[in-house]
């Protein structure tokens, strides 16, 4: 193959994003790679994102009025000119290596889609978001990936194109949580591959809060938990939607019935084997943040957490039960 760097377009949806926007775009344009171009697709956003976005030498898309993300990242590839799409979110900030590194790999591999994932260490330093990316990166980083995330996600355009690309209506109606899950599946059965790096890494700004927190947790699992029971694959270990995240969730749920019955105590061994299925994610978090953030963490992922998940998810069985009695489903 050629010595000449491969064109890569980077697709950036945006919405309502100025507090984001303008660091997202700055990060791009420090890659020490050369050859790309930056697409960035507004979809109906009320604030300065689109000004923002013109004061940077970006291909500037304006879906008008709000379509989704699907839609807009659509829009982003059918106006790119790379032969590789990188697909990023307006709150993350690229690596300056990232472009070389996807270079690299679709240089030596054919009908193949390779994602990334989020630096453990987000750009925000908050307890809430720093526990988040610590998460993610742990539950995301897998040899033989489920899904690839479009936070950080790479693909040839003609195989995008192929595969036809985002859907605008999965999992009845809604696709803001689950349409990069539904597309990494719908890659399987086309013959495209699915390859994890995690050396292939965008900096995360959260922002988050108890609040923010919480409230991803149950959108996240609402609607996680509709398209799985759509799917049929409602226990699968499947990246942020892990073992881990349901064992704990089911614990507590357990221990709650058990102190209500008046056999708190037998609560004891299911926390010892919550924290025994756990331990590569406290080790994950003692790794990198020590000893307190640790036991702050594992308190946060074992009693509190896990309490919006379950609210989300039996709003998802709820919703899935009264679509599949309308035939919906």
């Amino acid at each position: 193959m050629s010595n000449e760097e491969i064109f890569i377009s980077i697709v950036i949806p945006c919405r309502n994003s100025k507090d984001t926007l303008r660091q997202c775009l700055e990060a791009a344009f420090s890659s020490d790679y050369n050859h790309f171009e930056v697409i960035v697709v507004d979809d109906g956003s009320e604030d300065d994102s689109v000004k923002i976005a013109g004061a940077y030498p970006v291909k500037l898309i304006e879906m008008g009025e709000h379509r989704g993300v699907s839609e807009t990242r659509n829009a982003g590839v059918d106006a790119a000119e790379g032969e590789v799409i990188l697909f990023i979110d307006s709150d993350c900030l690229l690596d300056k290596k990232c472009l070389g590194k996807i270079d690299d790999f679709f240089r030596d591999n054919k009908r193949k889609a390779l994602g990334g994932t989020y630096t453990p260490v987000p750009f925000d330093r908050t307890f809430f978001s720093i526990f988040q990316s610590l998460y993610v990166n742990y539950c995301e980083s897998e040899k033989k990936p489920d899904y690839l995330a479009t936070h950080c996600l790479a693909i040839r355009k003609k195989d995008f194109i192929s595969t036809g690309g985002f859907v605008k209506n999965i999992t009845m109606g809604h696709t803001t949580s689950v349409e990069d899950v539904e597309f990494s599946h719908r890659l399987g059965k086309y013959g495209i591959e699915l390859v994890f790096d995690p050396e292939l890494q965008v900096k995360h700004i959260f922002n988050f809060n108890l609040i923010k927190s919480l409230r991803n947790a149950t959108k996240k699992s609402y609607y996680w938990t509709l398209y799985s029971l759509n799917k049929g694959d409602l226990f699968k270990d499947s990246g942020a939607s892990s073992h881990e995240l349901k064992i704990s969730s089911s614990v507590l749920v357990l221990s709650a019935a058990l102190v209500a019955s008046g056999y708190g105590a037998l609560s004891l061994p299911l926390y010892i084997f919550n924290i025994f299925i756990s331990r590569g994610l406290i080790s994950q978090f003692n790794r990198y943040m020590g000893g307190i953030f640790t036991l702050k963490a594992m308190l946060y992922f074992y009693f509190l957490y896990p309490i919006p998940v379950i609210s989300g998810g039996l709003g998802a069985l709820l919703k899935y039960s009264m679509l599949k009695l309308r035939g919906e489903t």
